[in-house]
C-alpha cells in the first residue's frame, strides 16, 4: 500500500519528522498495529512499548531527544487493568509543557459507555474501540492517517532545556 503525501501545507507539517507511540500490553496486538501502522503510514516511524514503566522510560527519554517526540501516542486503555491506562494517561498529561500537549488517542476492547465518558473527561483526544479482525485493521488505520496526519494539525514541538 503506497501513500503519498497530500499537497496541503497541514499534512506536510504533520508529516515532518512525525513519531508516533504504541502503548500496548498485548503483543499480538501491538505487533500487528506495528505492521499495520507501517503499511498505511510508512512516513512515519513508530515506537512500540508494552508497559506503564517503558512508556515514562521512552517519554522521559524523548525529552533530552526531542527528535524523537511523537506526535500522537495510541494508548490501550487496559494495560493490563484500566487504572494502569488510567494513571498513564494522567501521567502524560501532567508532563511539561510540549509533551503534556502530544494527542492520546485511546485504543481498547471496551465501547462501555462509563469507559468513553472518563476517557475524555480525563483528557484523551479520542477514543477508539479495537475492531476485531485483522483486516479491520487496515481501514483504522488508513482512517487514522486521513484525520490525525492529513487534516488536523498537530501541536509543533517545542523544546526548551532551561
Amino acid at each position: 500500500m503506497k501513500n503519498q503525501l497530500p499537497d496541503n501545507p497541514t499534512a506536510r507539517d504533520n508529516f515532518k519528522n512525525a513519531n508516533l507511540l504504541i502503548i500496548d500490553d498485548n503483543p499480538d496486538h501491538g505487533i500487528l498495529m506495528k505492521d499495520t501502522i507501517n503499511q498505511c503510514l510508512p512516513e512515519v516511524k513508530t515506537a512500540l512499548v508494552s508497559s506503564e514503566t517503558e512508556a515514562l522510560f521512552f517519554l522521559n527519554q524523548c525529552r533530552t531527544e526531542e527528535w524523537n517526540y511523537p506526535k500522537l501516542i495510541l494508548l490501550d486503555l487496559y494495560l493490563p487493568e484500566p487504572q494502569n491506562g488510567w494513571r498513564l494517561l494522567e501521567q502524560i498529561k501532567a508532563m511539561p509543557a510540549a509533551m503534556g500537549k502530544i494527542p492520546v488517542v485511546l485504543l481498547s476492547q471496551s465501547s462501555s459507555q462509563t469507559d468513553v465518558a472518563e476517557a475524555y473527561q480525563r483528557g484523551c483526544s479520542s477514543y477508539l474501540v479495537k475492531p476485531r479482525l485483522a483486516s479491520d485493521w487496515i481501514r483504522y488505520f488508513q482512517t487514522l492517517r486521513t484525520y490525525w496526519w492529513e487534516t488536523v494539525t498537530l501541536p509543533k514541538i517545542e523544546i526548551s532545556l532551561f
